[in-house]
């Protein structure tokens, strides 16, 4: 009975490492361009480059009645099996919100077509990436708020130039 259990958990553990998530940082070129939409909290801009070598990088800013309200840069990093993006937030002045060594980090946990999802590693949040056609994006905001309800942004972009 022992062998019998071994070899069914052999096999479950086997086919769950064969079918791991496997994606190359090429595959978010869609994401490239120069994305614009106004919203409640500001006009917002991102700034997504081209892959390059095993990168790709995004300055983004929310500016609202003429003032900065924040700015983000991001990167994403190819890794062994998945690109993993790497967030950092900015007050005005150029000012961390995060620690040095210590940026938000979300691999890649889904890609289907023109849209990418990132994940938190404890899935207390998820980003989600979907060009719609050749000049509108979308970015789906889910997260888990101090209670450990679910809430979520849309962000509804338009090209303003391409890369």
């Amino acid at each position: 009975m022992k062998i019998i259990f071994s070899l069914l958990l052999l096999g479950i553990f086997s086919k769950s490492n064969s079918q791991t998530f496997k994606a190359k940082l090429q595959d978010l070129s869609f994401m490239s361009g120069i994305w614009y939409q106004n919203h409640e909290w500001g006009d917002m801009e991102e700034f997504w480059g081209k892959p390059m070598g095993d990168c790709m990088i995004c300055s983004y800013r929310c500016v609202k009645d003429g003032k900065v309200m924040f700015y983000e840069f991001i990167v994403i990093e190819q890794s062994d099996s998945v690109p993993v993006m790497k967030l950092r937030h900015f007050k005005p002045g150029n000012i961390g919100w995060e620690e040095k060594d210590k940026p938000y980090e979300y691999p890649l946990t889904e890609l289907k077509n023109n849209k990418a999802t990132f994940a938190a590693a404890d899935k207390s949040l998820f980003m989600s990436y979907e060009k719609i056609d050749s000049t509108r994006m979308n970015i789906l905001l889910k997260e888990k708020n101090k209670k450990g309800e679910w809430e979520s942004t849309e962000f509804h972009y338009s090209l303003k130039a391409a890369n």
